[in-house]
């Protein structure tokens, strides 16, 4: 389970009690909650009230995900639609107007006793509980408390609600049978691919060269050394402590400490997020929106091709209205903050998981994170070999040395580029710039 909550993209519900023979419907979580309280509360009551039930069937169903409540039983599901043990989700309900508006604004919020991580369990009911009652939540938003007020009055004082969470993909669940020597399969495949990757950053874990999907001597031994690395039991068996702490691993190096790796700092790999970009807006931001959409476009055939023109006409927006609709977003074709997180998202989530028959290519899309003075690793090397190639062909960029450190002499030559195809030279490789360098390098190589 990850140290840090996040919330899920999807959540998979259970349509019955727990041993019921039901079915299991997975949803994004956004619709989950939008449903869950659309058949639990009535769109009529005061916004408080409603904010203060939503915060709490949030972080209810969150708590089921994060403690495995159901998974460590046993089950396939995170959680039922029976109200004896859980939340109301009806499959196929209409959603009201006004629930909607209020969840696309909290979803991804949740509450915490002060000090804690874990969302609480927050327990609720229609009339008198030991948690929060519903329908006392309308007389006291009645009364002028704020939604933070109600919460503390049913959950004590000393909560806080955690805004802003990160949405990632579901931790993959541990598949029931230990993998050991002489195991195969898809759930091989996966540990081997992530056990590679954790070994860039733990070089003591040996590169298992072939990624078959059977469990030989040398997955063993990764396996031994990542459990003693990280404190386990060093057996070479991926059992269930095994299987969630490389999950845990791999999904932390892949993201920021990646980052971190290569020299970039927390300032350099904020995202940048500007402004609303809609119908008729253009401008860089928007060119970056369009690369993004065109590259996922290539992976998800339900999302249309979409030129970079920097111009926000009805392609992009057709193409953002698929985009929301895949994701679980409000489809209103806006590029805001959650849109734009969630297709930066999508498409470094893309790139870590390409296909064999795209990796000979690979090297040459955009890694996902701005590239700036005082970087290093492999992916300033392959910058550098574009750009002595760029060099060796054009004399208005300046040559520069492969030594794979991100000084003032590759600063120079990002520069000059920059000004040579009329992009903002301030000496950084985000998307375009590395778009334009990979484009000029493929017209002299």
């Amino acid at each position: 389970m990850p140290e840090l909550p996040i919330v899920p993209e999807f959540i998979t519900v259970h349509l019955g009690k727990p041993s019921a023979a039901a079915r299991n419907v997975r949803v994004p979580f956004s619709q989950y909650i939008k449903n869950v309280a659309s058949s639990e509360i009535y769109p009529t009551w005061p916004e408080s009230s409603l904010r203060a039930n939503i915060y709490a069937e949030i972080t209810f169903a969150l708590n089921r995900i994060y403690t495995e409540h159901y998974r460590s039983r046993g089950y396939d599901f995170d959680i039922t639609n029976s109200t004896q043990f859980d939340q109301y989700y009806v499959e196929g309900r209409d959603i009201f107007e006004n629930i909607s508006r209020v969840v696309d604004d909290i979803f991804n919020d949740y509450v915490v006793k002060q000090g804690q991580i874990q969302p609480y369990f927050t327990q609720y009911c229609a009339q008198k509980c030991e948690g929060l009652s519903q329908w006392g939540t309308v007389t006291l938003a009645n009364q002028g408390y704020t939604p933070y007020r109600i919460l503390q009055y049913y959950y004590g004082n000393d909560i806080d609600i955690i805004r802003n969470a990160p949405i990632k993909t579901n931790t993959p669940t541990y598949p029931g049978t230990p993998l050991r020597l002489g195991s195969g399969g898809e759930d091989v495949v996966e540990i081997q691919r992530q056990l590679n990757r954790i070994a860039v950053n733990y070089p003591s874990i040996p590169k298992i060269t072939e990624s078959t999907g059977y469990f030989e001597q040398t997955t063993q031994t990764a396996v031994k050394q990542f459990q003693k690395i990280f404190n386990l039991v060093q057996d070479g068996i991926v059992g269930k402590d095994t299987w969630y702490k490389i999950k845990q691993i791999y999904n932390g190096i892949k993201g920021l400490s990646e980052l971190y790796s290569e020299g970039i700092t927390i300032s350099e790999i904020e995202r940048k997020y500007e402004r609303l970009l809609k119908l008729g807006t253009r401008g860089p931001s928007v060119r970056i929106v369009q690369y993004y959409l065109q590259f996922l476009s290539f992976f998800n055939l339900k999302l249309p091709y979409v030129a970079m023109d920097g111009i926000f006409g009805q392609e992009t927006y057709d193409a953002v209205l698929t985009f929301q609709s895949l994701y679980g977003l409000d489809v209103d074709g806006i590029v805001g903050r959650n849109t734009w997180d969630m297709i930066q998202d999508a498409y470094v989530g893309v790139l870590n998981s390409l296909p064999d028959e795209y990796r000979s290519y690979s090297s040459l899309l955009y890694p996902g994170y701005i590239i700036t003075t005082g970087a290093s690793g492999k992916v300033v090397e392959q910058l550098q070999t574009f750009l002595k190639t760029i060099a060796d062909n054009n004399s208005a960029v300046p040559q520069i040395t492969v030594d794979g450190y991100y000084g003032n002499q590759t600063k120079n030559a990002v520069l000059a580029i920059q000004k040579l195809q009329g992009l903002e030279q301030n000496g950084q490789v985000g998307v375009l710039t590395w778009n334009a360098i990979v484009n000029l390098y493929n017209q002299y190589r």
